[in-house]
């Protein structure tokens, strides 16, 4: 969190629990913890081609906001560039 700009650089699921809100959760509970924390602006990748992960955070205010082109290997893949404004803790 440099002043306050965040980036998440993971977020798994094991695929026996996926489909069952988990993601959603972790998502959720980590955004609260970086408002928290004086978090203004959070960024990810997601690879292009990971419609479930692309859903998710859309569904929870990211927004595509550039590309990396050939940022993921095995297979090779661009990754989008999503961004999400975090609204001040009250």
């Amino acid at each position: 969190n440099i002043l306050g700009t965040c980036e998440i650089m993971n977020l798994a699921v094991d695929p026996d629990h996926r489909r069952a809100g988990v993601g959603q959760s972790l998502l959720r509970t980590g955004l609260t913890r970086l408002q928290e924390l004086g978090g203004k602006e959070v960024f990810l990748e997601v690879r292009e081609s990971n419609d479930p992960a692309r859903v998710l955070y859309e569904r929870n205010g990211f927004k595509v906001v550039g590309m990396r082109s050939a940022y993921y290997s095995r297979p090779k893949e661009d990754a989008l560039v999503l961004r999400l404004d975090l609204d001040p803790v009250a």
